[in-house]
């Protein structure tokens, strides 16, 4: 079995080390600027990938007639794509005998895009899993192979339900190529009039208001921790939120309910912040945060 592994985020990482001693070469995007010197930065599949020992290739565009030739010279069986990042052109899925499988994070129809995993969480979904499907040159509208299903967590946020649908990425992965490879595996159409969308997040998303239902916001935090990160507007500045809880208490909008865990009011309910960090310092206990800036229960946050 010879297969060529286009990947590029961490959802991509297990699937990548079950399948390692059938890929032939690993594709990831280009190095790109990262942290405060904005140094260029290597994939973390393009750093597992060479501590595997596979060749990897970093194409701009992975459409180039240039690579589509390289990848044919490959005669890989099949190219396995997850957390890639790029839509692959219909050149490419033809430079292997079985065409591109994609593991998706969502049950498809539901979630066709780049942010399947934290659009079902802000969405406040129970359910979610990883589709196994034949790629076609549309966005995540192929044929489903295998749907593999899991609960979430009322308290999952997206990073832990990242490295969870992770590994049932890796488990299909395991199980279905061989027989993917044979030519020996069901497809099954989707309904295109079932379909929903994940864009891109975009950083604002991610700011907590309390002028919303403290429920909303909890799903909003839970699908943008770590990633982009969650944080709040207050009198003090921008702090971001790492840790927080749905809390029981009520209260007024904006207000601190409780220092100890420090709560914050917002619409039906409030929020216990658990581990913040204010804009120029470091992490601290939403508990410290409180005794440092020598707030009440009644003071004005928001």
């Amino acid at each position: 079995m010879s297969l060529i592994y286009f990947g590029t985020g961490s959802f991509a990482l297990p699937a990548l080390k079950a399948l390692a001693n059938s890929v032939s070469l690993v594709v990831t995007q280009p190095d790109r600027p990262s942290g405060r010197g904005m140094r260029l930065q290597p994939s973390v599949v393009k750093l597992l990938a060479l501590e595997l020992g596979i060749r990897v290739e970093s194409p701009e565009k992975s459409r180039s007639p240039e690579f589509v030739e390289l990848l044919q010279a490959e005669n890989a069986h099949a190219l396995v794509v997850a957390s890639y990042g790029q839509i692959l052109s219909q050149r490419v899925l033809d430079s292997a005998v079985r065409g591109g499988i994609n593991l998706h994070g969502s049950i498809l129809p539901k979630y066709r895009g780049a942010a399947p995993i934290q659009r079902c969480l802000l969405n406040g979904d129970f359910e979610t899993g990883v589709t196994l499907m034949q790629m076609d040159k549309g966005m995540d509208t192929g044929d489903a192979i295998e749907i593999a299903r899991t609960p979430i967590d009322p308290d999952e946020t997206y990073g832990e339900l990242q490295d969870r649908l992770a590994t049932i990425a890796a488990e299909l992965a395991v199980s279905w190529m061989p027989r993917v490879v044979a030519g020996d595996y069901p497809r099954y159409p989707q309904d295109g009039g079932q379909a929903t969308v994940a864009p891109k997040i975009e950083k604002a998303e991610a700011e907590l208001s309390v002028d919303r239902l403290a429920s909303l916001e909890y799903n909003r935090f839970r699908a943008f921790t770590p990633a982009p990160g969650a944080f709040i507007r207050t009198s003090l500045g921008p702090i971001r939120v790492s840790k927080a809880r749905l809390s029981p208490l009520g209260g007024d909008s904006g207000t601190v309910l409780t220092t100890s865990p420090l709560t914050i009011g917002f619409i039906e309910g409030a929020l216990e912040l658990h581990e913040v960090q204010p804009e120029g310092k470091k992490r601290m206990s939403g508990k410290d945060f409180a005794n440092g800036a020598r707030l009440r229960p009644g003071t004005r946050l928001v």
